[in-house]
């Protein structure tokens, strides 16, 4: 059975030798930091250490998940999918968002629809996906990897982030309130962008859908359930629907404790929750949710995995793994990506426990 077979194979709760498991890191420059203290040759070789079961991977227009990769933004800016301010450590993508390039975490420094009215908000437009080299890194992530792996074409910076990276993070919630109309104007032009950008994963051959949007906060939603199904819930249905359509399964990615829409999102068609953080409760979330989606993620980030001792972190990622993976539906993984403050010592922890725990979980 292949990775890929493996993960797509747990989506659809069909029978497999143990749950699948992914392990991924906040940027690449921590991913070949810790290749190098683990004295592997290769990022390759990395990820079959880990035992990866997916490759995430984008367009160029995406060059904010390379902000750490400081090689890499130097050739994209010979490209027209960068622009370097060097001086001052920002990376403008062809949205004219500005990311801060020293920081280990998404960090934006530049707003460009910030203040904008609503004649100016209806004069944006997004990129063209069709821009010659903009499907570089997926060509040559599909050549390697797919049938072996599963290779995501990944959705970040969804309909709310894009909006609010545009726009700015107080300038939008409020808008959402004070000018609803101009919100929409925004939301309807990126969504407009998602679709098409669904349609493109179909078109090369990719065998699951993502896309991403963090709704919640640590306690919560980061606004009502009633303003979310207003703003998100239908044009999320539209973008789902070209997956849908084409047979694949969808993966979202929201981060926080989204507890009180999980129910409305498999309602228009959610197969995988990423990631599954310990904001929520879960054995909840298997006993309410787990006969209608999997759950991606689970295992803490923000507390034993770069803090605690290796023992703690095998006792709590498998205590995670017995419940959310009790009987499958499951792709075992932090609940956040890995970043720097996490040891050596912890993340051979979690590969270890992870093998332990993997295989014994599908026969409860």
């Amino acid at each position: 059975m292949t990775k890929e077979e493996r993960v797509l194979k747990t989506i659809k709760r069909e029978d497999i030798d143990y749950l699948p498991s992914n392990i991924y890191f906040a940027s690449h420059e921590t991913k070949v930091a810790l290749k190098e203290r683990l004295h592997l040759s290769s990022v390759d070789e990395l990820d079959n250490f880990l035992e990866n079961h997916l490759q995430l991977t984008g367009p160029m227009d995406d060059t904010f998940r390379f902000r750490g990769d400081h090689d890499f933004l130097r050739k994209a800016e010979k490209t027209v999918f960068a622009d370097m301010d060097w001086e001052n450590g920002i990376l403008y993508d062809r949205w004219g968002i500005g990311y801060d390039i020293n920081t280990d975490g998404i960090c934006i420094r530049h707003n460009p629809l910030k203040g904008k009215n609503k004649d100016e908000i209806k004069k944006f437009r997004p990129p063209n996906l069709d821009e010659p080299g903009n499907l570089a890194l997926i060509e040559e992530d599909m050549k390697k990897y797919f049938g072996d792996y599963l290779v995501v074409f990944v959705g970040y910076f969804g309909i709310f982030e894009r909006a609010w990276a545009l726009m700015g993070y107080e300038e939008l919630m409020m808008n959402m309130v004070l000018e609803q109309e101009l919100v929409e104007i925004l939301l309807d032009a990126i969504t407009g962008y998602k679709i098409e950008y669904a349609k493109l994963t179909v078109k090369l051959g990719c065998k699951i859908g993502h896309t991403c949007d963090d709704f919640g906060g640590q306690k919560g939603l980061m606004f009502s359930r009633d303003m979310w199904k207003k703003y998100f819930k239908p044009r999320l249905a539209k973008v789902w629907k070209v997956y849908k359509d084409a047979g694949l399964p969808v993966i979202h990615h929201t981060c926080g404790n989204v507890t009180e829409i999980i129910g409305d999102m498999i309602d228009i068609g959610l197969d995988v929750l990423e990631p599954v953080q310990k904001v929520m409760d879960y054995d909840y979330l298997k006993r309410e949710f787990g006969k209608h989606i999997t759950f991606w993620g689970g295992i803490g980030t923000q507390d034993l995995l770069p803090f605690g001792t290796s023992e703690e972190v095998k006792k709590m990622a498998g205590d995670v793994i017995e419940t959310l993976g009790r009987g499958g539906g499951m792709i075992i993984a932090p609940d956040q990506e890995i970043m720097a403050d996490v040891s050596v010592d912890n993340l051979k922890a979690l590969v270890e426990i992870i093998k332990v725990k993997r295989e014994s979980v599908l026969k409860n």
